[in-house]
């Protein structure tokens, strides 16, 4: 081992939830990022929210009666606990699909050192940007991370001067191209072993 390096994450913007390439329509957290409005208040988590997040893991599709039933409430108490958790971003169901699979095949890493007084200005313009997967504030010498997904090479080359390369406040910008993914959101890829 030659070198660690280690940030801690301070902020968690936007998530693969928020990722909708072929979405005319920005998801609501990214939008809210995007237009600078603060994330909704914090929630308390109970173990009702806990199981119902569980069966929904499991079965992302399930009912709200079939949800109430399981979890042996009422199908309105399922039903508000549900939207409740939703609105909160909380929870969020989304499709997990293979980045190449939607013709998006080449990911990469970036970290930014971004001026602090530049930062949230940096953050609403990133938010915009559909290519960005993954978008969390860190510690450390960069102070912004994301990962981003392309069609091409030219792709990201084109992401890199336009967006990278255009932010106010950017000091330094380090990008690296992914080459394999064992591991998205929790999820093994497929093929990983």
């Amino acid at each position: 081992m030659v070198d660690i390096h280690s940030s801690v994450v301070l902020r968690l913007l936007l998530t693969a939830s928020d990722w909708a390439p072929y979405d005319d329509e920005p998801t609501p957290v990214r939008r809210r990022l995007a237009e600078g409005q603060p994330p909704p208040a914090p929630i308390t988590v109970d173990e009702l929210d806990r199981r119902l997040v569980r069966l929904l893991r499991d079965d992302a599709r399930m009912s709200t009666t079939r949800l109430a039933r399981e979890l042996r409430v009422g199908e309105t108490t399922a039903r508000r606990r549900l939207t409740r958790l939703m609105s909160s971003h909380v929870l969020h169901l989304r499709l997990a699909a293979e980045p190449g699979v939607l013709g998006y095949p080449l990911e990469a890493r970036f970290r930014l050192a971004v001026a602090h007084r530049h930062l949230d200005a940096a953050l609403r313009r990133l938010a915009r940007e559909p290519a960005i997967r993954l978008l969390v504030v860190t510690t450390g010498d960069s102070n912004v991370l994301g990962y981003s997904s392309h069609r091409s090479l030219a792709d990201l080359d084109e992401f890199t001067h336009r967006v990278l390369a255009g932010l106010d406040g950017a000091g330094r910008a380090e990008t690296a191209v992914l080459l394999r993914t064992y591991k998205r959101a929790w999820v093994p890829t497929p093929g990983a072993r």
